[in-house]
This record gives structure tokens, sequence and C-alpha cells, in this order.
């Protein structure tokens, strides 16, 4: 009888199961021809309020046998996984994926997420040029292709999300993120973020733009404090990449920020986080937290007094989903109790389901480990690779000609400084803290023209020091060779891999933009010595060089360029490569000379007033320098020339409705074929509030072979010559507008008036 009994439940038990089972599997929210909303809205009501929450929440995934201990049979809103390599990480991700729809509940796929800033963050994945070296291309198609490849990688390896690019201005030299940006212009970053996620688009990989909002003007430079701000500066700077690049790309996800904006923390906000981003901008992804932003309400902007009510805060707000657990453990509490209605919660699931639904997980969260060794770093994605980084190098100095170099001229080379033999790639990417992973100028050098002229290598200082030991042996050096190719700059890496000596990157933040430790000193021994050298300069950021510039023979500028990055320089260097990049960020003439962005306002260099000083004699505006960059945005030269024949603009006088059409001719009249970037800025000449004094509008990077003349065609809508009026009110106002063609914003070819009624 009990074994009766006992069986019978069995079969009770076992047949509900399996209705349940049956339901599920004809449930609506698993009918891939369903709309979107409904299967959200089918899903969301079978939900528990356990359930709902963890879609709230990032659990990190662990190696594939410790999949089931660390999710114990229930579904998280996404994970994430920084340390294995992209083999180990597609097998895990493909054992987790199947275990979320075979293993819990109702079946639902997580998201995956990994930095891809640079390329994907896992080990072994290409290493390509960093943000800011990306953005000193000018060239969004190039980029494009690199994160093409890029989600080619992610595609197979099972990744959904990148939590890239970073859309932050680059106005405060001190942060140490600058290297994470495109640029300090606006135009600039919105025109690259637009082609970054395009490229990871093309395998239905969402990018997660960031960090929303103005977070990269921190106060004194130091990441993560307040940026002072009014809303005006609020509209016409900081969400202006973010405007743009959600209505080109619509994105699946935003992050937030940690930052305060005018003394609001952003992540608590619901005006910025939902009346803005959503309702204004028409954000329709979900919110994912910077980690730890959530907790932060608390622990670092004060704004409430306990975890708990941290995350009410930022669900309220419309933070859709908390990385680093401040929603763990308190929300299920905080809706049980009342203290927040279960709208906010629910609110927050459907945009975290409606993501994994539009990106078809549910039917297909899978990756393809079987061609991880195929795809990931291959030949071809390296070539990419280099491709960038030659784009990216920008020549700021060449006196008499001497680059490139004449090979023959030289019977040995001294090759010194802290960035010769050393591949710096910068915060998030996968490198170890040595960064051997690519090649080094010394190392491109070698294979370029090691067999042809003797090439003496001595480091002579650290990039962070002050140890002055290794200079004498680096000058003996010097005076044995005919000519000194000296690399120094700023080094940083991944911070969640123990950087150390870092001085540039995430949490590195410099008082000061001299070069660090005694690089200077090292220059300077180098001069005395008579002989001719060449600066190359390797960096996350401008640093304030007057002395490279009136002194060195020739000045070479490499943003982190990616693991190719050694084999550029030295292509350069020998001719090889013609260098095309301009620059995106201004060079400041000191510390204090910043900030030194180009689209200041008329009334930020007073022209008519400044008297420039120097130390010998001392005068105003500055007493004892000047007030304009070293380097201004857009320069960059070229081993051709280029002449600026003619501009021509189809119409003059436009409604808001109107394009301005302008064609430009220029000609090559060098001996080699080069790439030159026409730059088009525009001037509001009279405006009830205050303008700058130019803005980027349009630019075009254009191949031109030698002798050639080409026809460069730019457009500009009227529409983007608006100012935020008085009243906040977005205007193109009527009247006179300079429009200025050039090849940086200080070398302009040709100024031209149009009117707009």
């Amino acid at each position: 009888m009990k074994q009766i009994i006992i069986l019978s439940i069995f079969m009770l038990t076992y047949g509900i199961s399996a209705v349940v089972g049956q339901q599920l599997d004809t449930a609506l929210y698993k009918n891939k021809k369903a709309p979107i909303s409904a299967r959200v809205e089918d899903l969301l009501k079978r939900m528990t309020l356990r359930e709902k929450v963890l879609q709230l929440q990032n659990r990190g995934a662990g190696k594939t046998d410790e999949i089931a201990n660390i999710f114990k049979g229930e579904s998280f809103g996404c994970t994430h996984e920084m340390s294995m390599n992209a083999q180990e990480c597609a097998e895990m991700y493909q054992q987790l994926q199947t275990y979320m729809l075979k293993k819990t509940r109702l079946g639902i796929p997580v998201l995956t997420a990994v930095e891809g800033i640079e390329g994907i963050l896992q080990n072994n994945c290409t290493l390509f040029p960093h943000e800011l070296a990306q953005g000193s291309t000018f060239n969004p198609a190039l980029i494009r292709k690199m994160t093409t490849a890029a989600g080619e990688e992610a595609q197979v390896i099972g990744i959904h999300q990148i939590l890239s690019p970073v859309l932050d201005i680059a106005r405060e030299l001190r942060w140490g993120r600058v290297e994470e940006t495109f640029g300090e212009d606006p135009f600039l970053i919105a025109e690259m973020g637009t082609a970054f996620i395009k490229g990871y688009q093309s395998f239905n990989i969402t990018c997660t733009p960031k960090h929303f909002v103005a977070h990269g003007s921190p106060s004194g430079g130091l990441n993560c404090a307040n940026v002072s701000g009014g809303e005006r500066d609020m509209r016409s700077l900081y969400l202006y990449p973010f405007r743009k690049v959600i209505a080109n790309t619509n994105p699946l996800s935003v992050m937030s920020c940690y930052s305060a904006y005018d003394g609001v923390a952003v992540s608590g906000s619901r005006y910025y986080m939902t009346d803005i981003l959503r309702g204004e901008l028409g954000f329709k992804g979900y919110v994912y937290s910077d980690w730890g932003s959530v907790e932060r309400l608390q622990s670092f902007h004060h704004m409430v007094d306990s975890r708990e009510q941290a995350a009410i805060q930022s669900l309220i707000a419309g933070i859709d989903l908390d990385v680093d657990g401040a929603y763990e453990g308190t929300l299920e509490k905080s809706v049980e109790s009342g203290l927040v209605d279960i709208r906010y919660l629910d609110e927050a699931v459907r945009h975290v389901l409606a993501v994994k639904f539009e990106l078809g997980l549910f039917e297909n969260p899978f990756g393809d480990p079987a061609r991880v060794s195929k795809v990931v770093r291959s030949a071809a994605h390296v070539e990419i690779a280099k491709l960038v980084a030659d784009e990216s190098a920008i020549l700021l100095k060449n006196e008499n000609n001497i680059l490139p170099l004449d090979v023959a001229k030289y019977k040995s080379i001294a090759v010194l400084g802290p960035n010769a033999d050393q591949t710096v790639f910068g915060d998030y990417s996968w490198t170890s803290r040595n960064t051997k992973e690519g090649t080094t100028l010394l190392e491109g050098l070698t294979a370029a023209i090691g067999n042809k002229v003797q090439l003496h290598y001595t480091q002579g200082c650290d990039w962070w020091s002050k140890d002055t030991t290794g200079i004498a042996a680096a000058v003996k050096n010097v005076m044995a060779s005919d000519l000194t190719i000296v690399a120094i700059g700023t080094r940083s890496t991944f911070l969640g891999r123990s950087p150390q000596y870092s001085t540039a990157g995430e949490g590195f933040d410099l008082s000061s933009l001299e070069l660090p430790g005694v690089q200077q000193e090292l220059l300077t021994a180098i001069k005395a010595t008579g002989k001719p050298f060449i600066v190359i300069f390797i960096a996350g950021k401008p640093l304030a060089m007057p002395w490279v510039k009136e002194n060195a023979n020739a000045l070479l500028v490499q943003w982190y360029g990616g693991e190719k990055q050694g084999n550029t320089l030295a292509d350069i260097l020998t001719g090889a490569v013609n260098p095309s990049g301009r620059l995106n960020v201004s060079f400041p003439r000191s510390t204090g000379n910043t900030p030194i962005y180009y689209n200041h306002f008329i009334t930020d260099r007073n022209e008519p007033f400044d008297r420039p000083g120097s130390p010998e004699e001392p005068k105003g505006h500055y007493i004892f320098d000047r007030p304009d960059p070293l380097w201004a945005f857009g320069t960059g030269m070229s081993f051709t020339t280029f002449q600026y024949l003619d501009c021509r603009i189809a119409d003059t006088i436009l409604t808001e409705k109107d394009v301005i059409k302008i064609a430009v001719d220029v000609k090559n009249t060098g001996n080699r074929d080069g790439k030159e970037v026409v730059q088009v800025y525009v001037r509001d000449k009279v405006s009830s509030v205050a303008t700058p004094v130019q803005q980027l509008k349009a630019f075009s990077k254009e191949l031109i072979r030698k002798g050639e003349t080409r026809t460069v065609q730019l457009e500009i809508p009227v529409s983007e010559l608006g100012l935020y009026d008085e009243k906040m009110n977005y205007v193109v106002e009527p009247g006179a507008f300079e429009l200025q063609i050039g090849a940086a914003a200080d070398n302009i070819h040709f100024t031209k008036v149009i009117q707009v009624k």
C-alpha cells in the first residue's frame, strides 16, 4: 500500500510538472513571432518578486564547473567575466546559457557583458588602439571596420553587450580617463561614437555608451568629482554626443555615471535618467549602472542614509540594472514593505527583458566556441589594428624634414626612454602589468632597419620616479650614435589587474601636466650633447611640452596604439607609412594654461586685451605666458604637402530646414600620396547667448594622390547651427554665420559667410 501511495504521489507530481512545463513551452513569451511588448508582459506576469529583482542584478560568472553553485537555479539580468581567455570564456558561456534555458524555472537567458573599448576584454583577443587614438584618426569608417572585427570576436565568444564607447568630453586634462575619450569636441565624439556602435551592431551586439552624463570634466581633474555647470552647458556640450548617438544608432543600453552635475548625483536623479534620457533623448533600452554607482548614493554622495534608500532612489531615478549588489537583498523587502511602488520595479524589468527579446536571446543566446581559434586575434583583425594605429599617429614637428629617416645617412641610432621598449595599451586592455603582449618601438625599429643601422638601447629613466641614475648611461649612448630617438610619455593598464605606478588611466589623475618623473631631465641631457633627436610621445593624454616644441628636431605623438604600435611608429619613422592623424585634444603650454579646448567662448580668449608676456618680459593675459594652446585641435602634419585651392558654397541664404553644401578643392603638391583631413568650423557672428568662437561641424579624411586635385564635398544641416536661448529653447537664430574651412582649428584657409533667414 505504501508503495502504491508513493507511486501515486510521484505520478501526480510528475503530471503537474509536465503540465506546467507544457504550459511554459507554449507560453506567449516563447513565441518568437509574437510582438516583443506582448512577450515581455506575458513573461512579467509569470515572474515572482524575487525573479523580477534578480533580472535587475549582475552576477559575475565563474568557471564552467562553478555555474550551478554561483547561479543556484536562478536567472539574472546580466553577467560578466574578466579573467579567462577567449576560448575558455566561450565554452563557459555556452554552458551558462544552456543552464539558464534548461535549469531555471522560466528559462530566461542572461546578458553577457564585457568591456570593449579597445577590443574585447578577454585574454588573447585583438588589442586595438585605445579610444583616444581612434578619435585622432578622424576616420569614422575605419573605426566602424575596427569594431566590426571586434564584434566578430565578441559574437563567437557569446558576448551580447559591450560596455563602451565613452562619450565623455576631454576638457579636463588632469583627469586620468582622457585616454578613454574620443577627444575634446562633441561633434567629433558623436561621429566616432556612431561609427563605433554600428560596427558592433552588425553582429547584433548592443553597445553601452557612457557615462551618462557629464562625467568627464570633474573638479580638479579628480575622477568622480562633481562637475560644475548649468543647464546650457549640459545641453550644448554634455548631452550633445548622447543625443546624436542615440538618434543614429538606437543603442539598447546606456551606462550611468558616478559623478554629480551641479551638485545632483546623476545616478539618483529621475530628471536626468528618465525625463531627459528617455523622455527627451528617446532612449528605449535599459540603463546599466556604473560599478557601484547605486551604493555610492549613500557612501559617496551622502544623498541618502542607507543602502536600501540608495537602491530605492536609483530604481525610481531609472537605473534598471545594478552591477554591484545594492539591489540585492534590499528591493524585495522594500517592495514588500511598501517603501517603493512595484510599478518602478516592473518598469525596470520590462526594460531588461525587452533587450533580451530584441537581441533574440530567448531563441539563440549562444556563441560559437568552435570558431574562436579562427576568429579571435586573426591575422585580418591584427591588420586592422595596425591600420588604425597608422592613421592615429600625429606628426607635430618635422624640422628640416628630418623624417622620414634617410637610413643610409646613419650608422648608429640611440633608442632611449621609458616607453621605447615597452608596449602601452592603456586601461581596459586585457594585458598584464608588464604589457609585453604587443610590439614595442625598439622591436619595430629592429625589424624595420636593424640590419641596416646599429641600434643602441638604454632606458635612461623610468616613467614616474625621480631616479636620475640612468641618465648618464643614456648620454653616453647618445654620444656614440648619429641620431637619438627618445620615447617618453605616460603609462596605464587595466585597473582590474593591479596596475603599478600608473601615470594615467581610471583613478590615476595628475595634479601637474608636466612630464612625470625625470623625463624632462633626460631630454635636457640629450639636447646638451648637440646631437639631433626625435621625440616619440606615447601617452594617454596631452602634457605640457613647450620645451619639446622648441628643442626637438621632430615630434611624433601616438596615443596608445594597440598591439602593432611599435610597427606603426617604425613605419612612420622610416617612411613606409605617411602620418595622417590629427589632434583631437589640444596641447597645453602648462598646467595653468588649462582648460585649453579650442571651442571656447569668444570672451574666454579676450583678444583685444591679450598682451601675452614671457619670463623675460612680463605683461598680461598671461603675465609669463600665452593663453592659446601649444598645438591646437585638428593639427597634424604629413610627409607630403596640400594646397587648398578653392571653396564653394552652393547656397549662401538658407532656412533652418536646409543643408549647407560645401565643395573644397585640395591639391597634393608633394611627392607622395597622403591623407588630408578637411575641417569645417562654424561661428555664429551675433547671438543672444554666448556661443563658441568656432565649432567643428563637418570633416572628411581624403586620400589624395601626389599631384592630384580632389574636390571634397561636405554638408552641414542648418539645424546644427542652433543654440539654447535664455529660456533654454533650442533655436537657430537668424543672421550671419561664418564658415571656417581649413586643416586645423588655427589653420583656416577659407572663410565664407552664410545668412540664415
